[in-house]
């Protein structure tokens, strides 16, 4: 079984790890002593679409689940631009979607679903789970410590929950039926569809503030960032991940507010 993923700050990577660990383990338990029965469970691997061999593994494989995090109810550019730019491979695939998000997406699993449709994958389910919010320089969302780790818990759980279902040939189907694909239309991705139809310019780096440590050019999927005269400068690639902004030690980096209010990665919940 192969799992793929794109994730800003962990969570998207953090809840396929767990999805695809619970559902070996299962695997393990249904198979006993009788380990020939494990089948696809035997060998799990997981790559980031942003590792060079990540379109090989998908070709090579049969069945995948691929977790994202959504963005304003849609998929990350550059995540469509990887389904995209390799659209051969996908033919065939049997897909499970799994769609991170800070509070809402009606259809996020059926947006990536959709659209690898039109590539020809089978689509077998999707899970939707909530995770902390990213958008770190955005009041909106922000939550306390210990209410983002009962999150963090809470997810876990239904996740561990979808993969036992998903292992008895029972998957979720979230965010999958036309139902939820109104509501996430008309619940965000009417009013914000320009969002994430291009990479934005609109990342801004505060000079006075940077230390030139090259953190954010290391970090960036994009490629989008980079040290000159020792001062990060950005240019209009940014695909609005917010490693970035939740990563600067100086928290020098703002994208849609104008000051980091709380800056969040995965292990800060764990």
């Amino acid at each position: 079984m192969v799992g793929v993923y794109f994730s800003g700050t962990g969570n998207s990577k953090y809840i396929l790890e767990v999805f695809l660990k619970s559902c070996q383990e299962k695997a393990v338990a249904l198979a006993g002593e009788d380990k020939s029965r494990l089948g696809k469970w035997e060998s799990v691997m997981t790559f980031s679409i942003e590792n060079e061999v990540a379109a090989e593994a998908i070709k090579a494989a049969s069945e995948l689940v691929i977790s994202y995090p959504v963005q304003y109810s849609n998929i990350p550019k550059i995540l469509v631009d990887f389904v995209v730019s390799h659209q051969e491979i996908w033919a065939g695939k049997k897909v499970f979607v799994i769609a991170t998000m800070g509070l809402f997406s009606g259809d996020g699993a059926g947006m990536l679903a959709r659209l690898l449709q039109k590539y020809g994958a089978v689509i077998s389910g999707g899970l939707h789970v909530k995770m902390p919010d990213s958008i770190g320089d955005e009041k909106a969302l922000k939550r306390p410590l210990e209410v983002n780790k009962q999150l963090v818990r809470d997810a876990k759980m239904k996740t561990k929950q979808a993969a036992e279902q998903f292992v008895d040939g029972r998957p979720l189907q979230e965010g999958l039926s036309f139902m939820s694909h109104l509501a996430g239309l008309f619940g965000q991705r009417l009013y914000f569809r320009n969002k994430t139809r291009n990479y934005t310019d609109k990342l801004k780096i505060d000079a006075d503030k940077c230390i030139g440590c090259g953190k954010c050019e290391q970090l960036c999927p994009m490629k989008n960032i980079i040290m000159n005269n020792k001062t990060a400068t950005s240019g209009d690639k940014c695909t609005m991940c917010y490693r970035c902004v939740n990563q600067c030690p100086k928290q020098a980096i703002t994208l849609l507010g104008k000051r980091v209010v709380e800056q969040s990665i995965i292990e800060k919940y764990l």
